[in-house]
């Protein structure tokens, strides 16, 4: 009777554990050395989605969508793109951004799942963007669900900029939010993560560094620049990657896709997958008629997307 007891013990334990959300499994994340760890020190890979745009795509920034892109798609972080330039960005409409954000974020928090709130720019808007991650980190900074982007991609700045840049945003965040992960853009779309590797932030902890790829453009030259820096000491979070050009239209190079995915895997880096919009462009992953808060069929799923929610339901098993 004993080993019966201790027997059904041990399958609820199995089964409490398969059934606990990301963050109840992880809870607050930390970096250390170059690999990003659960609350114990233990190694994590997140690999999730990213929403497009939000002022190009605000429907699908709801809390629903969430919980259908944990469920269904198996995303263990999703990330909030917000645009902070062209039309109707946050700049000009702050008050549709904050609530597109906020969705998302309390959409995470509420399904157990981690979330990035992206600054989706191409500029540095310095004041602008102090000013929102204060009151994102006064907001939520309790939370161990969120995870800040302060720069989705530097295009022109040198690497000496980004780190003023980067200082004076990291510090805005550290007044009300200690601990949660921040991740640093680099130069030239996410690329130069060596520029990083030779000169690093210094005095701050819980910072990782964003590279990019888009498979069909970036293959093995970029990969290696990438591990050369992990084995330098950067710690390394693929923030946005999909499998066609850099364009983000263009065939999927499915092969040079599973390469990317077999290096960050090996390393154990984070990815997400760009991205949950219905532009008329191979990265879009859904089609117009498919619904804002999810529940999506195979019928209104494009190619990418398909490729998009596999890998997911593969490696986050």
């Amino acid at each position: 009777m004993k080993r019966i007891h201790v027997f059904f013990i041990a399958v609820l334990f199995t089964a409490a554990s398969y059934a606990a959300t990301p963050v109840q499994r992880w809870g607050q994340l930390q970096v250390a050395g170059t690999q990003l760890c659960d609350h114990n020190g233990n190694p994590v890979s997140l690999r999730g989605v990213s929403l497009g745009w939000h002022n190009f795509w605000p429907r699908f920034y709801n809390k629903p969508i969430v919980g259908w892109l944990s469920s269904d798609w198996k995303a263990t972080v999703v990330r909030a793109a917000m645009g902070t330039i062209f039309d109707n960005n946050y700049v000009d409409n702050p008050d549709q951004a904050i609530r597109c954000v906020e969705n998302i974020v309390d959409g995470a928090v509420a399904n157990g799942v981690y979330v990035i709130i992206d600054w989706h720019s191409h500029k540095i808007q310095t004041a602008e963007a102090v000013r929102f991650f204060s009151m994102m980190a006064r907001k939520y900074g309790d939370k161990p669900n969120v995870i800040y982007e302060i720069f989705n991609e530097p295009v022109e700045d040198s690497w000496e900029t980004l780190k003023t840049y980067a200082g004076e945003v990291i510090k805005a965040i550290r007044q009300h939010d200690p601990d949660n992960i921040i991740l640093v853009g680099c130069p030239h779309w996410d690329q130069d993560i060596d520029k990083v590797a030779a000169s690093p932030l210094k005095g701050f902890s819980n910072i990782m560094y964003t590279v990019h790829f888009y498979a069909a453009t970036h293959k093995q030259e970029l990969r290696d620049r990438m591990e050369n820096a992990v084995k330098a000491g950067v710690p390394v979070f693929v923030s946005e990657c999909a499998g066609m050009e850099a364009s983000g239209d263009g065939p999927i190079d499915a092969g040079e896709f599973q390469r990317w995915v077999d290096t960050l895997e090996r390393l154990k880096l984070s990815w997400v997958l760009w991205s949950v919009s219905d532009k008329n462009e191979t990265c879009s992953m859904l089609l117009p008629t498919a619904k804002s808060e999810g529940h999506w069929p195979d019928e209104v799923i494009k190619p990418w997307g398909k490729m998009a929610k596999a890998a997911l339901k593969k490696y986050n098993r």
